[in-house]
């Protein structure tokens, strides 16, 4: 009987130690958030008229294409079956400027380099019979230097976070030299201007804050250079605009 009642007096204290632990972890996790998610961002980064930072992206590319009237009008033209591209990933990195017009408005500067790969597949008819085909992929690397300049606008600081929405648009241009883009199976101009449109939330640390950002862009310009794509596939493109979404992780 005394090590039954043993065994039941060590049940019940071994709840309590369980309940008290849990209780005390509650209260180190809320003397942490306290300290890095609290209302302890002292930097004054925010009233600032100007600042500066960094960021790492993540992207996703793809040509944006339309056929000419002539290969929709006669789908057998130049033994070419479809032309479809694809998105494929990338990354880039860059600085970032901001100039506060006021607490919830602020012009931004992200000069940045990325690396793309620009894939299209074509898919030929086969020779034996027009309902089969092969398929080819054309790759076109790029290095670009990009200059987006955006408007941030933002909501009022919320314990330690802020959304926002980002609009504007970017300059761009391929490090490549005339000479090699007209070696590109897909021959494109080496200038073009985005389109440029986001939404994300900042995190505000000790010391810093943190940006998480998902942005989209859209080519404004044509940049398809007919005249040096290679013959066999040049008549079937009309145009070719550049479109992708970005993944950015801000620091500041």
């Amino acid at each position: 009987m005394q090590t039954t009642h043993f065994w039941h007096q060590l049940h019940l204290r071994r709840a309590k130690v369980i309940v008290l632990s849990i209780l005390l972890l509650f209260g180190v996790a809320e003397s942490n958030a306290q300290g890095y998610f609290g209302l302890t961002n002292n930097s004054g980064s925010d009233d600032k008229r100007t600042s500066y930072g960094f960021f790492l992206g993540m992207h996703n590319a793809s040509y944006q294409l339309r056929y000419t009237p002539e290969f929709l009008s006669d789908p057998n033209n130049d033994d070419i079956h479809s032309i479809f591209p694809k998105f494929t990933p990338g990354f880039s990195l860059g600085f970032i400027g901001i100039y506060r017009f006021h607490d919830q408005v602020n012009l931004i500067f992200t000069p940045k380099i990325g690396f793309y790969e620009y894939k299209v597949d074509v898919n030929y008819f086969g020779p034996s019979s027009g309902s089969s085909y092969r398929s080819e992929e054309l790759v076109n690397e790029a290095t670009q230097v990009e200059l987006p300049l955006v408007f941030k606008y933002r909501s009022m600081r919320f314990n330690n976070t802020r959304m926002f929405f980002v609009g504007g648009g970017s300059y761009l241009f391929n490090t490549k030299p005339p000479a090699d883009l007209n070696l590109d199976p897909i021959v494109t101009a080496r200038n073009d201007f985005t389109v440029e449109a986001g939404i994300g939330f900042e995190i505000y640390f000790k010391y810093f804050k943190f940006a998480p950002e998902i942005r989209f862009s859209h080519g404004v310009n044509n940049i398809y250079n007919r005249d040096r794509t290679p013959v066999e596939i040049q008549n079937s493109i009309q145009s070719i605009r550049r479109k992708g979404i970005s993944i950015l992780l801000n620091f500041q």
